[in-house]
């Protein structure tokens, strides 16, 4: 069977009965199964994909599938599915399952896509390399040598090494964008709100956001409309009404362009992508867009903005893992405080820790004014920044990460780790949509990304502007 870039490709095959949703699955098992070295997959569900197939087939003879009657998609092991594993990539889980399905996962069921299989991750999402897994790195299909980002590292890999046509990732301050920009494939990070997260084991409440990996555009616009809108169960979750986005996607003839200048020149920034971003923004010139250099001074205090208040934020969220209700529990205890000591550091890797020490300091009494209070401030400004930016242009321009992806094991400074979010955690800190495109490869093969902003709620339009970014999705 050939390899497939878009739902609208697989339907006609369909409708031509050329294939089936029965094969389709088959073919993905068979790609999992022949490309295990990578480590994407951390359980596969054969049986279930197959009675699902044979479901969608059944109801695509009578008429009456759903939207995403064909599309076979891969969970981030972060996402609820009743009586499916949930472990978020952490020993602290193990032979936990859930008890209930989340909302986004629901309307993809209630849609008719088939789920396959759950993902590797960085461990509760806590990382940019997926090397913090309890169960390993995810390796790149480029070169399995190096990473293929985080923390949806997983999910990035199983698209673009076509193990599902796409995956249902989870984005904090890029874990979406990243490994979609190292893996060569597409990542959306809707607007904060806009998809509940009702079913999301939460790492930093105030700014995670289920969003697709996918290899299309147009992929990526019906995952969106079919997740998206208001929520009974998650009373942060949008109550606006959800546009048809797929239906959405000629771009306008002109657009005003903002590319962030201080991104553009940072001595970080690998020259390729540099040159490949600048060649970008001469074709959108040529192509009748205003394309303008803006200012935007906050590059160098909002990887610490953001690490403050996210770790604050785990730090809470985590507390509730403590060996006594459900998930890991240490045997060798004598006490209580024995079992929660324990179970704790046994439990959780040493990425998660280090996090969750790091927002307990910041949240305690002597500095929570020092830092929590002043992170908070400096969130406030970079939002209004951002939002000004916004108003004055229909998008923002940067890079998606400052280099390729790196090899496995060759960041082993914390920090240096962190800077890779540098270009992705603006639109985190701002809550507003944010989507990485392909940009090429380098001279060693590797993908690049490039990232565009939008103003909140407006997807649309994002979208819209990205299928001019990516004119020749290829259908076959």
């Amino acid at each position: 069977m050939k390899r497939f870039s878009s739902l609208s490709a697989i339907q006609r095959e369909l409708t031509a009965g050329t294939t089936s949703c029965r094969q389709l699955v088959d073919y993905y098992l068979g790609n999992i199964e022949r490309q295990q070295h990578l480590n994407a997959f951390l359980e596969v569900w054969p049986d279930e994909a197959r009675a699902q197939a044979d479901a969608v087939d059944a109801k695509r003879a009578a008429g009456t599938a759903g939207p995403l009657a064909g599309m076979v998609i891969g969970l981030k092991d972060v996402l609820a599915y009743a009586g499916h594993s949930l472990q978020s990539s952490s020993r602290m889980l193990d032979g936990f399952k859930s008890l209930f399905t989340g909302t986004a996962v629901q309307r993809l069921l209630d849609a008719d896509a088939i789920l396959i299989g759950r993902q590797n991750c960085d461990e509760f999402a806590m990382g940019g390399s997926n090397e913090s897994s309890y169960f390993g790195p995810a390796r790149n299909a480029a070169d399995p040598n190096r990473v293929p980002g985080g923390s949806s590292g997983g999910s990035a890999v199983a698209v673009q090494a076509d193990m599902c046509l796409a995956s249902i990732g989870s984005d904090t301050g890029g874990s979406v964008r990243q490994p979609a920009a190292f893996c060569g494939v597409i990542g959306l990070k809707p607007t904060y709100s806009r998809i509940s997260r009702y079913g999301l084991v939460a790492f930093a409440s105030s700014f995670d956001q289920i969003g697709p990996l996918t290899r299309s555009v147009e992929d990526a616009a019906l995952l969106l409309e079919v997740m998206a809108g208001p929520d009974g169960m998650d009373s942060t979750a949008s109550q606006r009404e959800v546009p048809a986005y797929s239906q959405l996607l000629a771009p306008a003839g002109h657009y005003r362009i903002g590319y962030i200048a201080d991104a553009i020149d940072n001595e970080g920034l690998n020259p390729e992508i540099k040159a490949a971003l600048e060649g970008q923004l001469d074709r959108l010139r040529g192509l009748g867009h205003v394309v303008e250099p803006v200012d935007f001074h906050y590059l160098d205090v909002m990887i610490p903005t953001y690490y403050i208040l996210t770790t604050a934020e785990a730090s809470s969220n985590l507390s509730r893992f403590d060996g006594v209700k459900y998930g890991y529990r240490a045997p060798d205890v004598t006490d209580l405080e024995s079992l929660y000591k324990k179970s704790r550091s046994q439990g959780f890797g040493p990425e998660v820790q280090r996090r969750i020490i790091l927002g307990t300091f910041v949240l305690s009494a002597n500095y929570y004014d020092a830092y929590y209070t002043k992170a908070q401030r400096v969130r406030r400004l970079i939002k209004e920044k951002t939002d000004e930016l916004l108003r004055q242009y229909d998008f923002l321009v940067l890079p998606t990460t400052p280099t390729t992806a790196f090899r496995i094991g060759e960041k082993q400074d914390p920090v240096s780790m962190y800077l890779a979010d540098i270009f992705t955690v603006q639109a985190s800190l701002a809550g507003v949509p944010a989507i990485s495109v392909p940009m090429g490869e380098d001279a060693e093969g590797m993908p690049m990304g490039l990232q565009v902003m939008a103003g909140a709620f407006r997807e649309a339009e994002l979208l819209a502007f990205a299928t001019e970014l990516v004119p020749a999705e290829a259908e076959a």
